[in-house]
């Protein structure tokens, strides 16, 4: 359900000269370019860091990308910084995450906090109306925030669709079914009530991210993402938060988020301003997310060919096609009154 992303985060060095002074880009609409203005938010249970690229108030509806985890962090989306050529784009790590304080205290660990927090982002900012953009983990909170705050939500976007926990393990069930049967058999045992020692199981885990999540043709992670990374990874992910709210593996679902489900929210949004994105190999399978798409009337889906839950990492230019596509749309239709 996590994005996988690239090595661990080097040293932070948390101001933009010194970003700049790592040869990051500086111009605001470049990939992994420095931050126009960077905040820290005040949120339950702690604060939070935010970073736009462009000018909010002046010009085309914001979007801001919401990271996967949980306990994942924003860098994931630096070359979708790109975006900021037509509209402000908002990134921030989720509260014990990343560059965000980390006060770990299981009690923040709920939807409806880390829904809360996005609203606290918004008007902190002073974002009227915005686009949302959720990738996996973040695809539920999208999907929830779209449903509570309406009237603040030009469009959501379902990226890497985790929306429930039942439909998520039935999926990854079925396509660890589909992997060799030595590989499948390997994952069940692993599993089951006696598992083999991780010597075993280690490997027969990453046959399945190499073909679902982080597929071995992705493009090597390029200097200037290292770099971002090494200034603004923070504490990085927090395994501490996924092994608390899911589980110990994608495919085994033991957390908080056990019995998670927000399809019955899908009837409640505006299809029209709902779009679903994945990853023709993601973990999300097609199947199930058409099963998504139907319940959600008049919602697209876009497939993102060659890719995996990784997608936005291996690639990069159809994602940000897809998802500068689906704004601009959405945009004429409002500047036209629709």
């Amino acid at each position: 359900m996590r994005l996988t992303g690239f090595a661990a985060a080097l040293a932070l060095l948390p101001s933009a000269v010194q970003a700049q002074a790592a040869a990051l880009p500086t111009d605001p609409a470049a990939d992994w370019s420095v931050a126009t203005s960077e905040h820290r938010v005040q949120v339950e249970g702690g604060k939070v860091w935010v970073r736009v690229n462009g000018v909010i108030g002046a010009g085309a509806t914001p979007v801001i990308l919401i990271h996967g985890g949980p306990g994942g962090t924003h860098v994931n989306f630096g070359n979708l910084l790109s975006l900021a050529d037509q509209r402000p784009v908002i990134l921030y790590d989720q509260l014990d995450s990343g560059m965000s304080d980390h006060p770990e205290d299981p009690a923040n660990w709920k939807p409806a906090r880390f829904v809360a927090e996005l609203e606290a982002i918004r008007k902190a900012l002073g974002v009227s109306r915005w686009h949302v953009i959720g990738h996996s983990w973040g695809a539920a909170l999208a999907l929830e925030y779209a449903a509570a705050y309406p009237q603040h939500t030009a469009s959501a976007v379902l990226s890497g669709t985790f929306i429930s926990t039942p439909h998520w393990i039935t999926g990854t069930n079925l396509l660890i079914r589909d992997l060799p049967d030595h590989v499948a058999a390997t994952i069940r045992a692993c599993e089951g009530p006696t598992p083999p020692t991780t010597d075993v199981c280690e490997p027969a885990t990453a046959a399945f991210y190499a073909a679902y999540n982080g597929r071995p043709d992705r493009p090597a992670p390029s200097p200037e993402a290292r770099a971002y990374r090494a200034l603004y990874g923070g504490r990085g992910f927090n395994a501490k938060v996924y092994n608390a709210m899911w589980g110990p593996t994608e495919f085994r679902a033991s957390g908080s988020l056990a019995t998670y489900d927000a399809t019955g929210l899908l009837p409640r949004v505006d299809g029209s301003r709902i779009m679903f994105v994945v990853g023709q190999y993601d973990e999300a399978r097609i199947d199930t997310v058409q099963d998504f798409v139907a319940l959600t009337p008049g919602a697209e889906l876009a497939v993102v060919p060659g890719g995996s839950h990784a997608f936005i990492a291996e690639r990069p230019e159809v994602a940000e096609a897809i998802y500068r596509d689906w704004m601009n749309r959405i945009d004429a239709r409002e500047t036209a009154g629709q």
